[in-house]
């Protein structure tokens, strides 16, 4: 919580040094006793698209929800609010990508909210699909030295994807295997296969080995970017710029907030959670405050101002789903405007390999049943880093 407290204290600093200070509380809002106005919806780092207004005038309109005393007059963005009790509606056009949106009592400069949103201009359906956890079809090209990167069932598999669906991967990779297998003993002789097929395959870091677990949770920024980098220098070297994609998915999901910001000044762009409660916690959530990750439970996205990331929500864990449960699932997401529009799809390379203990034996049916199901819903397979969460700007 505290990170996001002193984002928020930024924040509406900048917007009281336009029209006069400010006091701001210990959560980063104006203080209660001087500024009884709470903007609650939509909420600081937003990212609204279609689902959330109407066409108006070139922009968005969309409807700013909060609270304030009875008995006054509330401005949003200097228009009169409709006002019911405690509660205050006013609405706005978005024209820009991000807006500062402020409420106001009787307009005054000292007793006002402010929240920054972001307009998902040309948004559009669109899914995206992240495989977790590989190293063993790396090691396993290594070792036979096939004449093709295809010649091994995974890859195989997956160009099928792509040739009949049109799907699009990022492999999030490690630095090593368990066994004498790292990424320095890759050949790069597959150069030119990479290259050919960089439009719908890419490769990503995900961490220096799947053991031991939570690996980055406390770990300080320069572990972290010290094996992102190690990792990409090689993905560079072997199958070359093209096939490199910034991380959307760390390992475990868990860094320090502190992190966020080398992490973006890498290129890093997206990243992707489960934002799930777990007893008096959260999992997968980046350690990002529960506030925001309780939102993010909810919705697509959102925005992480001083760092610059976006935050994605996982909609579907593949091999966590059975394959009876894939097509309702995702019917249920698609039927909520607020998860809709981008459908985040995850698995993890390990359940395809026989020889692994937990070996899903369906593992690629539900990939394909997923991808199917998408692609006839009409959703367009993207790479999150690309423009604005997939969409050209």
């Amino acid at each position: 919580m505290f990170d996001q407290a002193i984002s928020r204290r930024r924040f509406l600093g900048a917007a009281a040094a336009a029209a006069g200070a400010v006091a701001v509380g210990s959560a980063g809002r104006a203080a209660e006793s001087q500024s009884p106005i709470r903007i609650e919806a939509p909420v600081h780092g937003a990212v609204l698209n279609r689902h959330h207004g109407r066409p108006a005038d070139g922009g968005l309109e969309i409807a700013v929800r909060g609270t304030a005393p009875a008995d006054r007059q509330v401005l949003v963005s200097g228009s009169p609010a409709r006002r019911e009790g405690t509660q205050f509606e006013g609405l706005v056009v978005l024209r820009q990508r991000e807006t500062d949106v402020v409420a106001a009592v009787d307009g005054s400069p000292e007793l006002r909210d402010a929240v920054r949103v972001v307009w998902d201009r040309n948004s559009r359906p669109r899914y995206r699909f992240a495989i977790d956890d590989n190293s063993f079809f790396l090691r396993d090209v290594w070792q036979k030295q096939y004449g093709s990167l295809f010649d091994c069932f995974y890859l195989a598999m997956l160009r099928k994807l792509h040739e009949d669906y049109g799907a699009k991967f990022v492999l999030n990779i490690y630095y090593t295997t368990a066994d004498e297998f790292d990424l320095t003993k890759f050949p790069d002789r597959y150069r030119g296969e990479w290259r050919d097929n960089a439009h719908w395959l890419k490769l990503a870091f995900h961490a220096h080995a799947n053991e031991p677990a939570n690996p980055y949770l406390d770990a300080p920024p320069e572990q972290v970017i010290a094996d992102f980098d190690k990792i990409g220098a090689e993905i560079r070297r072997f199958a070359g710029e093209a096939t490199y994609s910034p991380t959307t998915v760390v390992h475990w999901g868990m860094v320090r907030p502190s992190t966020w910001k080398p992490l973006a000044e890498r290129g890093v762009k997206v990243l992707s959670g489960y934002f799930e409660k777990q007893g008096d916690g959260w999992r997968v959530n980046y350690r990002m405050d529960p506030v925001r990750s309780e939102h993010l439970s909810r919705r697509d996205a959102l925005v992480d101002f001083p760092s610059g990331i976006v935050f994605s929500n996982i909609d579907m864990v593949v091999n966590s789903t059975p394959l009876e449960r894939i097509v309702p699932e995702l019917e249920k997401t698609a039927e909520d405007p607020n998860q809709a529009e981008i459908i985040d799809l995850l698995t993890h390379e390990q359940y395809f390999w026989p020889f692994y203990p937990h070996y899903l034996p369906d593992h690629a049916q539900r990939v394909e049943t997923a991808i199917r199901w998408v692609t006839e819903h009409g959703y367009e397979p993207v790479f999150l880093h690309e423009g604005f969460l997939g969409i050209p700007q």
